[in-house]
């Protein structure tokens, strides 16, 4: 490992093989809980099969339990919940979305990611909320690759977001992951294209946009964890943990259940500069 710009670590390929392989187990721990996540369920359940799952299951640790005292093994956010959300007694309801949230340490190197799920059938909003937040994590991905800049990856998100009448949330970003779970850099979902970190091969971090149906302010509950929309509107979630390889990215927390009808997250082959590579990615 070597230091980058601005104290980002540049791994190595052995590293790079490290943190591929925690990524892939958190992706494991949401394709296990995919068929678990019906009406009536209580995200408690939810927290406990991936708990046991990541312990019994994949030998690892889950990373969240008592990170600066948070209690749970998972982070499940309802509806007009961002971020953060602490599993409880409460139960999942027809119409739901839920955005599951998952991080596990194996051999030392932290996994992260997570993905939406819709309980029984949405409305038209949350459906449309929530393939709208895929498709600009996809966009701020296909954005990554030597010589791009974390501004190209947030200008092309709110892009996408800001074409279909939603806003993105700036208070919450992605981070540099390893051997620390949130480390440098930050990465925004927002911003202007050509300005920040220059991106460089070995570079790890997650990419994980929260975009809300309505406004873009946020309210902290009084438990300290759990954050809001002000206004009550929907959010939706989703995260990949990216490495910046010599020629563009790899993703470390693939799915291993396929995509279902979700597009694949692959490189823009375009002479079309970064803003108009994440402007062709926008669905209304």
């Amino acid at each position: 490992m070597t230091g980058g710009k601005k104290g980002v670590n540049i791994r190595t390929r052995a590293e790079i093989d490290m943190a591929r392989r925690a990524g892939h187990l958190a992706a494991d721990v949401l394709r296990m809980i995919g068929e678990h996540v019906k009406p009536g369920v209580t995200t408690d359940e939810l927290d406990r099969l991936c708990h046991d799952h990541i312990v019994n299951e994949l030998k690892a640790v889950p990373a969240n339990i008592g990170y600066h005292g948070y209690p749970k093994t998972i982070c499940a956010s309802v509806n007009h919940v961002i971020c953060h959300g602490i599993p409880s007694d409460k139960k999942l309801k027809d119409g739901d979305i839920v955005n599951i949230d998952v991080a596990l340490i194996k051999d030392g190197w932290f996994g992260d990611t997570s993905r939406m799920y819709c309980v029984g059938e949405p409305g038209i909003l949350a459906k449309r909320l929530v393939r709208t937040t895929y498709d600009a994590m996809r966009a701020g991905i296909q954005q990554v690759r030597p010589g791009a800049t974390l501004g190209d990856v947030g200008h092309a998100i709110q892009t996408v977001a800001h074409a279909a009448g939603f806003s993105v949330v700036r208070e919450y970003c992605g981070h540099g992951i390893g051997q620390i779970y949130h480390d440098e850099p930050q990465v925004l979902h927002y911003g202007q294209r050509n300005t920040g970190l220059k991106l460089a091969p070995g570079m790890v971090f997650t990419v994980e946009p929260m975009i809300n149906a309505g406004k873009r302010e946020t309210k902290e509950l009084s438990d300290g964890w759990t954050v809001v929309t002000r206004d009550r509107s929907l959010s939706a979630q989703w995260e990949h943990m990216v490495a910046v390889t010599e020629t563009g990215f790899e993703i470390l927390t693939p799915w291993p259940d396929g995509l279902g009808d979700y597009a694949a997250i692959e490189p823009v082959v375009s002479a079309a500069s970064p803003a108009d590579a994440a402007a062709a990615t926008a669905v209304a």
